[in-house]
């Protein structure tokens, strides 16, 4: 019988595992993982292409935008002796004066500018209140239809559904004539609830919208509400619509922007400054045409002011818009 080796009896050499035994090798402790920095990304011949063209893009897109606020920023008659000059000729506030009423008839004229006044203060109220209207109706009754549409089982609902998507494909032309005389039916001509009235309650993008994130909504949290004794318009009001609370921070971002830049229905339906949105109104600054030609420098001032709350807010809800509608589109 051999003697058992002891535990802290040298090993030998030739005692080693080999590659040509069965059994694994032993491993062997190497460095430790250095990590691989990333670093900015080659600028390959197709990536100075990708970004040569998005610039171009993004220029062709703020070049009406300068062109407008060069303009609003040059005086009339100095337009007419060079109107190649990209910078603003004979830099000066009249235009924006006169969109606010702070020039007299003498110094509008004076600068090529027509002697009629403009009431912004009241126009800008009225396309402030009409687009409110619009926003929070609209909000309000195509949530519930929306809810109802994609919560609710009831006979017939996703026929119903389908025909009320086909109102997507109506031109909004072929609507102008019928909206116009059930307004005038009703009384409503030159105010501005007949502005509002007739996408004031619901259309069918809001609709198809928002249903799209009521159902993806979880049925377990309105099945747990239904436990605890909640019925149907609790549910809504207190479930559905705090949770709807992106896409329809997105759906009245959209709404707003779109009643604030109608222009043929109001100009259909408004005919006095009490029911005037903005949008109305500067085709009447335009039609203020002095002897001098059109006041360029004024109608400028005045497109832009009205056209940059509308900016503001885009930028603003910019990401929550493209976020909500990407969302919204998935199921």
């Amino acid at each position: 019988m051999s003697p058992r080796p002891r535990a802290d009896a040298p090993v030998p050499a030739d005692s080693t595992p080999s590659a040509h035994s069965g059994s694994a090798p032993a491993a062997v402790p190497g460095p430790a993982a250095v990590p691989v920095r990333r670093g900015r990304p080659r600028l390959s011949p197709g990536r100075i292409v990708a970004w040569g063209v998005m610039a171009a893009i993004v220029l062709i897109t703020l070049l009406p935008f300068y062109w407008i606020a060069r303009t609003a920023l040059s005086s009339n008659t100095a337009l007419t002796t060079d109107p190649a000059n990209p910078l603003p000729v004979d830099f000066g506030w009249g235009g924006f004066e006169r969109v606010f009423g702070l020039q007299s008839t003498e110094e509008a004229l004076a600068q090529g500018g027509a002697g009629g006044s403009l009431n912004f203060w009241r126009y800008l109220l009225n396309s402030t209140f009409v687009a409110a209207l619009m926003t929070v109706c609209q909000l309000l009754f195509s949530a519930m239809a929306a809810y109802a549409f994609a919560r609710l089982r009831w006979r017939g609902r996703n026929q119903v559904f389908g025909l009320f998507l086909a109102g997507l494909m109506v031109p909004a032309l072929f609507t102008l004539l019928p909206n116009f005389v059930l307004i005038k039916q009703l009384g409503l001509v030159d105010t501005l609830l007949g502005i509002a009235l007739p996408t004031m309650f619901m259309t069918p993008f809001a609709v198809f919208f928002l249903r799209q994130f009521f159902m993806n909504l979880p049925r377990e949290l309105e099945e747990a509400a239904l436990l605890d004794g909640a019925g149907k318009i609790r549910i809504f009001f207190r479930l559905a619509l705090p949770m709807a609370s992106a896409p329809m921070a997105t759906l009245g971002v959209l709404t707003y922007i779109t009643a604030w830049n109608d222009y043929f229905w109001p100009l259909m339906v408004s005919y006095s400054d009490s029911s005037r949105v903005l949008t109305v109104a500067l085709s009447v600054f335009r039609s203020q045409t002095p002897q001098t030609g059109t006041d360029w420098s004024g109608l400028m001032a005045a497109t832009l002011v009205a056209a940059l709350p509308t900016l503001v807010l885009f930028g603003v809800f910019a990401r929550r818009i493209v976020n909500s509608i990407g969302f919204s589109g998935l199921k």
